[in-house]
């Protein structure tokens, strides 16, 4: 399974087109695992903003669970996510 995970992210990362990224993930992803994903960047995009994990489970629909895990994600100085929205928004934010 991990030679398929490499080939796979070898192939996202070989795409630089935005519409020929979004036609691969309509062909890899169900319509429900692309709005898992979308929900999941938005979840971790509103903590990083500094959102309360209630309001957003209460938003979203979802579980604290589920919300929990974005915000360990985010307390990791490591996290590539961190360092992403970082760039993304004021790095002074958190």
């Amino acid at each position: 399974m991990d030679d398929n995970l490499s080939e796979i992210i070898e192939i996202f990362t070989e795409i630089t087109d935005k519409k020929d990224m979004r036609r691969l993930f309509e062909d890899v992803f169900t319509d429900a695992e692309r709005i898992d994903i979308a929900k999941r960047w938005y979840l971790l995009k509103e903590l990083y903003k500094g959102t309360p994990q209630r309001k957003i489970a209460g938003d979203m629909g979802v579980s604290l669970c589920k919300i929990t895990r974005g915000s360990k994600i985010l307390k990791n100085d490591q996290s590539l996510i961190r360092q992403i929205l970082g760039e993304m928004y004021d790095e002074d934010h958190i």
